[in-house]
């Protein structure tokens, strides 16, 4: 299947499970809480690398673009109308990098909205037996390990490409034509990550060492999450 079908098909998706949501305030307010914990929860495990001069930035943009509780609603739509662009401009890898990360965001939305549907039956809990209770009803290990490993790979893969001087150009020179059609927060997040990612890229060492951190930390939350009592 081409690539822009692929990113499609996983941006339709995600936004069926937004209508879901929507047609139920209980589910939709469901949702938004357990984005909201595990916003929560990253920020509290990643302070150390939040506060970082050499991988503050990098972690905001984790924080901020891929576990936040804000609403994307607006920047899928416009990455769905330029998917076609995207096949047809940028370098495999990039389109490679762009399929995959609309498969990571389709299984985080989806993952989000089957927590939320145990999440909203439990409201006599606190926050993190709420969680706790979610995650393992659903029993998806290996979707979560997935979306480590593809996470892990992404940032790898970013750490590639920001080397690549003609990549940094081709997005300084859609920047203008982004604004004009109405595009920016699309824009706002592709010039974000790879800036962002470029900045720490340039010492090997440090990306290496921030990814390795995630990798350690989040499969110690997988592997604890089986475990009664854990993240409570």
């Amino acid at each position: 299947m081409p690539a822009s079908r692929q990113i499609r098909a996983a941006l339709q998706q995600i936004e069926s499970a937004r209508s879901e949501a929507r047609a139920c305030a209980v589910l939709a307010g469901a949702v938004r809480e357990v984005k909201r914990y595990q916003s929560r929860r990253f920020a509290a495990t990643y302070q150390d690398l939040l506060t970082s001069d050499n991988a503050g930035r990098c972690a905001r943009f984790f924080l901020e673009e891929l576990y936040s509780e804000r609403d994307y609603t607006q920047r899928d739509a416009q990455f769905a109308r330029v998917a076609g662009v995207i096949e047809a401009t940028f370098p495999e890898s990039v389109i490679d990098l762009t399929v995959t990360l609309a498969k990571l965001h389709l299984a985080t939305e989806s993952l989000d909205l089957q927590m939320a549907h145990v999440w909203r039956d439990t409201p006599h809990l606190t926050d993190g037996e709420r969680y706790a209770r979610a995650w393992r009803a659903l029993n998806r290990c290996a979707e979560r390990q997935w979306q480590l490993d593809t996470v892990l790979g992404i940032g790898r893969e970013l750490g590639k490409l920001t080397r690549k001087p003609t990549l940094r150009l081709l997005l300084k020179m859609m920047r203008q034509p982004a604004k004009v059609a109405g595009l920016g927060d699309l824009q706002r997040f592709l010039e974000g990550g790879f800036e962002r990612f470029a900045e720490l890229a340039k010492r090997p060492e440090a990306l290496k060492d921030f990814l390795s951190t995630i990798q350690l930390r989040e499969q110690a939350w997988i592997d604890g999450m089986e475990k009664p009592g854990f993240g409570v």
